[in-house]
């Protein structure tokens, strides 16, 4: 009687047809198709843990990078919570890790990309000048290298003109330029300075009967537009690229 062996995905071998080391070969196949299996049926929760758990973060360090509490985080790995896109983008970023392999659509869980951070000036107002001359950044704040560029900055919002796309307390990450003319970054969020004071609005500009008028707002819509002329003291002292932090 022939004796056949199965590996629980399909295939069969004869012991008595195959060498001793080919049969050491399908056995450790075996393995590794169990491990792949077992992977694929992670959840996102223990994935972000695997992850977290491998590059050696705490999960107050993965929350704080991604911008989540500690509580969410830890419901998260648990399966007590479900992720949104927004959240599953945030965190993926902090892992540096495909979002696909964050929810099980990736064939990449065994080769995720090193987690790199590199610390930046944060300010508590915008800065007059370059951030790397100020001496106002008494604090830094982690941002993962591939964001990191010498001419940006982290920037803690006291501002409530942004709500609700920019609340009180975010931490935003803003690229430093102050040349920049306000019709090339239409619709931007940009920090700017208004006869000295700093504010925080999408900038635009507008032709009319007066000339062209440089306007600033809000998406609060109880903070009134700001028209400017082009004789007023206004300056653009960077441009909001990403949001990187912010508390639940």
């Amino acid at each position: 009687m022939i004796e056949h062996e199965s590996n629980g995905f399909g295939f069969f071998l004869e012991k008595r047809v195959i060498s001793d080391r080919h049969w050491h070969i399908f056995q450790y196949m075996t393995q590794i198709y169990r491990q792949i299996s077992q992977q694929r049926l992670q959840t996102a929760g223990q994935r972000i843990k695997r992850r977290r758990q491998e590059l050696g973060l705490n999960q107050v360090a993965l929350a704080r990078a991604a911008g989540v509490t500690q509580g969410y985080l830890s419901a998260v790995e648990t399966g007590r919570r479900h992720l949104g896109s927004a959240t599953i983008k945030r965190l993926a970023e902090a892992l540096d890790l495909p979002p696909a392999v964050i929810i099980g659509q990736a064939a990449a869980h065994d080769n995720p990309q090193p987690y790199e951070a590199t610390d930046v000036p944060l300010f508590g107002s915008i800065p007059a000048g370059p951030p790397s001359e100020s001496q106002e950044a008494a604090e830094t704040w982690p941002v993962l290298k591939h964001l990191w560029s010498p001419d940006y900055y982290c920037l803690r919002l006291t501002f409530d003109s942004m709500e609700p796309t920019l609340k009180p307390g975010d931490i935003v990450l803003v690229h430093y330029r102050p040349d920049v003319e306000p019709l090339h970054v239409q619709g931007k969020i940009c920090a700017c300075l208004v006869e000295g004071q700093p504010t925080l609005k999408r900038v635009s500009v507008e032709h009319t009967d007066r000339g062209d008028m440089i306007i600033l707002r809000g998406d609060n819509p109880n903070v009134p537009p700001l028209a400017l002329d082009l004789s007023q003291d206004f300056s653009i002292q960077g441009v909001v690229v990403k949001l990187v932090s912010r508390e639940l």
